[in-house]
């Protein structure tokens, strides 16, 4: 199922904007409650405003407000940034810490985002437990567990830890795209001959082709063929 995927979405990657460790690990703390394409309308201007964590520790609460409300929960995404700011310059001279054991200390920074920093700013593998995730890995029965770390270790032990990171950016790309969280679009799914739960989604080919979202790059994605199920 994994190498389907690899090929379905041989593209796949982080859909947040960043060019640095503490961008990726801003945009992901961004990233809750909200989307990535959201988000990385924002970034731009955030990250010529705070180009540092000293940026971040020493800045205006009211304009930082503003910049992150579009993000949503945004003053609690305002205090975590600052506090996160703070937390680098006086515990890791600005810097962004390379290891999970330090990341998750850090203020609004929990495995799943770690995982993100560490698999595609440090090429740390790691795998990412987010809703779309842990909703398709059991969709799939790989694992009946519901707890985040408890998915990311059963995970784990399945998978070669070199393929852990591009394991979480295909799953997520299929859950965003066509396994969707209400009607999956089974009838045009590159999985349908061996996942366990096809047939609770959309099976006629036509309607279900109509329920895929390409909501990121489509150029290129609609170049890329989707397989109706039963065809090769």
């Amino acid at each position: 199922m994994y190498r389907t995927l690899h090929e379905q979405y041989p593209y796949a990657h982080c859909e947040l904007d960043f060019s640095t460790p503490l961008e990726l690990l801003v945009a992901t703390i961004l990233s809750a409650q909200t989307t990535d394409v959201g988000v990385n309308k924002v970034t731009p201007v955030l990250f010529g405003r705070y180009p540092d964590a000293q940026a971040y520790a020493g800045a205006n609460r009211v304009e930082l407000e503003e910049l992150l409300r579009p993000t949503g929960f945004y003053r609690a995404k305002t205090n975590s940034v600052m506090k996160l700011g703070q937390e680098l310059v006086e515990r890791f001279d600005g810097e962004v810490p390379g290891r999970l054991k330090d990341l998750v200390t850090l203020p609004g920074v929990g495995r799943k985002t770690a995982n993100v920093v560490l698999g595609n700013a440090f090429g740390v593998p790691g795998i990412t437990v987010d809703t779309h995730f842990g909703r398709l890995v059991r969709r799939f029965g790989w694992t009946d567990e519901t707890d985040p770390v408890k998915v990311e270790h059963e995970i784990g032990a399945l998978f070669p830890r070199k393929d852990w990171t591009m394991l979480s950016h295909v799953v997520v790309f299929h859950g965003r795209r066509m396994c969707h969280a209400k009607k999956p679009a089974c009838g045009v799914c590159p999985l349908a001959r061996l996942c366990p739960s096809y047939g609770d989604g959309e099976i006629d080919p036509e309607k279900a082709r109509k329920l895929l979202k390409f909501e990121l790059a489509p150029g290129r994605e609609l170049h890329h063929t989707v397989h109706p199920a039963g065809t090769s």
